[in-house]
């Protein structure tokens, strides 16, 4: 058989590569469960606007200043929360990106993140 078959002395230990990604399928669903506790915090309007969101893209806590409420602008604090809600949207991408790239090497799966 040739070296890439695993059969003869030269090729590679499907056992071992079995428990290789056995193992890293165990640790990434770990830390795709750690990344659910954490918690990242969008803002906006220079910290007026401040937006908590859990690693399962679940809102925790929404701080508005009362500086920024406007009645007669309700575009503006619209937007200011939108920009908050996609900035906590982003850091919590990031943080998985991150985390999982940790576990791969930097090495990016389709499908996994």
């Amino acid at each position: 058989m040739s070296k890439f078959g695993g059969f003869g002395g030269g090729g590679m230990d499907m056992g071992k590569l079995m428990k290789q990604a056995q193992k890293m399928q165990k640790d990434m669903a770990k830390a795709q469960e750690e990344l659910k506790t954490k918690v990242v915090e969008g803002t906006s309007g220079g910290g007026m606007i401040k937006i908590s969101m859990n690693g399962d893209y679940e809102i925790i806590e929404v701080k508005i200043e009362k500086d920024v409420v406007d009645p007669d602008d309700v575009e503006m604090l619209q937007d200011l929360v939108a920009a908050a809600l996609n900035d906590a949207v982003n850091k919590v991408k990031d943080t998985s990106n991150s985390e999982m790239s940790k576990l791969t090497g930097g090495m990016k799966i389709p499908g996994l993140f």
